[in-house]
């Protein structure tokens, strides 16, 4: 599903980008420029990035 129309950002790609070490809106803006267009995009990338650390935390406390 596409996250950011205005510039082609899917879900994937940012799942990808946090999975690579990204841990913020300010890095994905970085590396997708989401939110620079129309801005209708930032809440659903918030929500999407909260969602995917949630999950890094979790499994980093099963580990350990």
């Amino acid at each position: 599903m596409y996250v950011c129309i205005c510039n082609q950002v899917s879900d994937k790609d940012i799942k990808a980008s946090i999975q690579e070490g990204m841990t913020t809106l300010r890095d994905l803006y970085k590396e997708h420029n989401i939110g620079s267009q129309c801005g209708k995009c930032c809440q659903c990338a918030k929500k999407l990035l909260n969602t995917e650390l949630l999950k890094i935390a979790e499994t980093q406390v099963q580990v350990a």
